[in-house]
């Protein structure tokens, strides 16, 4: 599916010991924020949404302090605070990276546990802290040299820890030659299920969620970036956005009775989705045990499926 590179033979092993060594020393990443209410409804205004909570709509003000963030929503916070001379060439934070040539970022998937009714409210002063958990060397399908780095950021209000988020990021080796862009496959028919959500990405969207994220990964707004170095035939939705839009759907579609928050979901990105591309999420089991979500392309791909635990 992506395009591979030769010179990273003999160097993953020693790259991810090395990082994972030097992360160690280093110690966790501390931050301390205040969840601004304006943030959080630049979201909702990015997203589409007409409810912030059920029951709670969302209007031209900012909500009010005490307004819980609802799931998946505190990706907006506790941004990347790089300087622009000092982000890879891509554009990406470089806080979490390992050293070149593995410098190709991409979102794998991750797990985020919430504790209770200990939700995260705007207003409050919320301290974030990361910590490197592993940096594996890894095959890729076509059998290339990869590196994955976890890391485990909790956040922790006046009343302990509100949720654990961990996330899993693939780093690749620089291209060396251009590649051969993904091609678009033959349209296929959308599966059905229970609970359905179609999707289109516009350029405005991916920019709007790039700017309220901090984000500043060129294949999220650059085509000619996408085309001529990464070997994707037009702009990568991200997978953050499509993880707040699985939660979004298990929500709308019952989720919990009495409550917007789940216990956990874990959740893997499988292949890219594209701007202008439609693509389905398909949602079953939504008050069952476990509820699985899948988001579907036009040409039959599945691009990314969960697990929400109610």
């Amino acid at each position: 599916m992506f395009p591979t590179a030769a010179r990273s033979a003999g160097l993953s092993h020693e790259i991810a010991r090395n990082f994972l060594a030097h992360a160690q020393r280093r110690g966790p990443l501390i931050q301390k924020q205040l969840l601004d209410a304006n943030q959080l409804l630049r979201l909702c205004q990015t997203l589409g949404r007409k409810e912030l909570l059920h029951g709670s709509p969302v209007t031209d003000s900012p909500p009010a302090n005490g307004t819980p963030v609802p799931p998946g929503y505190h990706l907006v916070y506790f941004t990347p605070s790089s300087f622009e001379s000092e982000l890879g060439r891509d554009g990406t934070d470089r806080t979490f990276n390992p050293s070149a040539p593995f410098t190709r970022r991409m979102w794998a998937g991750g797990e985020i546990v919430w504790f209770g009714d200990n939700v995260l409210r705007v207003g409050q002063t919320v301290t974030e802290t990361t910590t490197v958990v592993k940096s594996e060397p890894k095959k890729t399908r076509d059998g290339a040299d990869m590196i994955v780095v976890g890391v485990e950021k909790k956040f922790e209000n006046e009343n302990g820890t509100s949720l654990i988020d961990r996330r899993d990021w693939l780093f690749r080796p620089d291209l060396t030659e251009a590649p051969a862009l993904i091609p678009r496959g033959e349209a296929k028919p959308f599966p059905s299920g229970t609970h359905t959500r179609d999707f289109t990405q516009t350029p405005i969207s991916l920019f709007r969620f790039s700017a309220l994220t901090f984000n500043a990964h060129m294949i999220h707004y650059s085509k000619q970036w996408c085309r001529e170095v990464e070997g994707h035939r037009d702009i990568v939705v991200h997978g953050p956005l499509n993880l707040v839009n699985m939660l979004d759907l298990w929500r709308d579609s019952g989720g919990v009775k009495g409550s917007e928050f789940p216990k956990r979901i874990s959740y893997r990105a499988l292949s890219p989705v594209y701007v202008g591309e439609p693509y389905r999420a398909v949602l079953e089991g939504a008050e069952a045990e476990q509820a699985e979500v899948k988001f579907w392309t036009a040409d039959g791909r599945l691009a990314m499926q969960g697990a929400i635990a109610p």
